[in-house]
């Protein structure tokens, strides 16, 4: 698999990485292992997980698997940290735990000493700061970065899900070298602004939720499967609500773009955002080993031009529309 420099900074890693965002969740271990060990033979290296994910039992495989199956050496592990855990008492109600931000010096690094003894490792290649919070100052955060850095415990630092101003302003004062956020055929907006100001502050992108939740497979294209997120009840309005016109047409050409490729739609669909300007790598999860398979298909997939640029046409946002990306699960 093609290795990237992320930005401008000496990190190289996968152009296809593996999120594990269905791990504990939709995967269990096993096929988590099966997974990870035909991810790392196939020259995959950028793996992403987080405390977050799955309530942290994805973290937890993950941490079981590297050693036994897969030497920490041979990935680069890219983490997160910065989601706390807030307590609201509403009156008549019980107390409930919510997910709130926190990127409080105290909050960081204890997320990230608890993930490190989880894995039984003294740094984590990218530790990625998860979201934006207002309530701590910037130069707190990143002085919190550079400590982490300064005592090598983390060898790069990034962000995930931030705004193109948010990403400015943290990579004015700190030593950012990645950027994740949502990109896709179906969510572009990255285009206008984050994508620019990862380049100027010579940060690279990391693509996430290339595939629109399991949209840009095709798999909705002849109704809703059983086992998908468009037919659970809590995710199932998301999914539908994205199933417009535009993704419609989108899929449509991906459908006829494959078929004469002689590939799937997630392939093409996968070619396509791998190779934009600016994006050092793009991460996929998947369910099982069959939809990793796939995923994996697309890394000796090129497009010719015509192709890249006929998608570009039919995924254009209409003037003003705000673009929209399905929640990652199965193969995003």
């Amino acid at each position: 698999m093609e290795q990237r420099t992320v930005g401008r900074s000496g990190l190289r890693v996968s152009r296809m990485g593996l999120a594990t965002h269905t791990w504990g969740l939709h995967t269990d271990i096993d096929q988590a292992a099966v997974q990870l060990v035909a991810f790392v033979d196939a020259g995959g290296t950028l793996v992403d997980t987080s405390p977050a994910y799955a309530g942290g039992a994805a973290q937890r495989i993950l941490a079981q698997l590297l050693g036994d199956l897969v030497s920490r050496d041979d990935i680069v592990l890219s983490g997160c940290a910065g989601i706390g855990t807030t307590t609201v008492v509403a009156a008549g109600q019980p107390a409930a735990a919510h997910l709130a931000a926190d990127a409080s010096r105290r909050t960081l690094l204890r997320h990230l000493d608890r993930t490190l003894l989880e894995f039984g490792t003294d740094h984590l290649d990218l530790w990625n700061v998860a979201v934006w919070d207002p309530c701590t100052p910037l130069e707190e955060v990143a002085a919190t970065l550079e400590q982490a850095l300064r005592t090598g415990r983390i060898r790069y630092a990034g962000v995930r899900g931030f705004e193109a101003w948010q990403l400015a302003s943290l990579a004015a004062v700190a030593p950012v070298t990645a950027a994740q956020t949502p990109y896709s055929l179906l969510a572009r907006g990255a285009e206008a602004a984050t994508v620019p100001a990862a380049r100027y502050h010579g940060a690279g992108v990391i693509a996430a939720v290339p595939l629109a939740g399991g949209i840009l497979t095709g798999k909705y294209r002849t109704g809703v499967p059983a086992d998908s997120r468009g037919a659970d009840e809590a995710t199932a309005a998301e999914i539908r609500s994205s199933l417009d016109d535009r993704a419609t047409r989108v899929v449509d050409a991906l459908v006829t773009a494959a078929d004469g490729l002689g590939t799937s739609p997630l392939a093409v669909a996968l070619a396509w955002i791998r190779d934009r300007p600016g994006i050092a790598s793009t991460i996929a999860g998947a369910r099982d080993i069959g939809q990793l398979t796939g995923v994996l298909a697309a890394e000796t997939l090129e497009l010719p031009r015509a192709i890249a640029a006929a998608l570009d046409d039919v995924s254009a946002a209409r003037p003003g529309a705000e673009l929209r990306a399905a929640a990652p699960s199965g193969t995003d």
